[in-house]
């Protein structure tokens, strides 16, 4: 079984159905840079990777699901994100600058993503907090178990997502919008009684 697909939250699956979802997940991923995400349909993923539609949407509730386990497996695939720096901020700036470098290296996915990530699908509710909660913990370990910075960094982060989708800035930007917002949050010292007076 991939290793990706091992730290997918999702049902445990046998041998076979593991190979059957790769298949669909490389078809997505090549159909997406060959059509974009509003004209791709399961329909074609399920014919790109030679399975019949029924089969494909037994692992896929959605359209909006399929993009939001592709964007998933962005950050669950090894070799992950490695803090070394040795104070907060710079380590808070590694978070950032791993998370955008990802982004930035998949603009088709991040784009479909943009809007899919907001479905009500339940499936897609599921992806959105494992995700957010890894982006989450990302930080945690940067800075440490201060919520209110915490929180002001991931709502710094999902902002900028969603203004990169919006054309406001390219998804290559992303690290040095982010790297402000760092500066201003953690603040060079990046203790928490500095960074909780930055907020109020």
């Amino acid at each position: 079984m991939s290793s990706h697909l091992s730290s997918s939250p999702r049902r445990t699956l046998n041998e076979r159905q593991a190979e059957t979802v790769e298949k669909l997940f490389a078809a997505a991923s090549q159909l997406l840079d060959e059509v974009g995400h509003e004209q791709m349909t399961i329909r074609m993923v399920a014919q790109r990777a030679g399975v019949s539609p029924a089969t494909a949407y037994t692992y896929f509730a959605s359209k909006d699901h399929l993009f939001s386990e592709l964007f998933w497996r962005l950050f669950s695939a090894p070799p992950g994100l490695s803090l070394t720096a040795r104070t907060p901020q710079a380590r808070a700036h590694q978070v950032v600058t791993y998370l955008a470098g990802v982004i930035a290296g998949a603009p088709t996915l991040a784009a479909a993503v943009n809007k899919s990530m907001l479905a009500s699908d339940p499936e897609v509710e599921r992806l959105r907090l494992a995700i957010g909660g890894l982006w989450l913990q990302y930080f945690r370990d940067a800075i440490g178990e201060d919520e209110a910075v915490l929180q002001t960094l991931g709502f710094a982060f999902s902002g900028a997502l969603l203004q990169a989708g919006m054309g406001l800035f390219s998804y290559k930007d992303l690290a040095d919008v982010l790297g402000s917002v760092v500066d201003v949050v953690v603040g060079e010292g990046g203790d928490a009684k500095s960074s909780r007076r930055l907020l109020r």
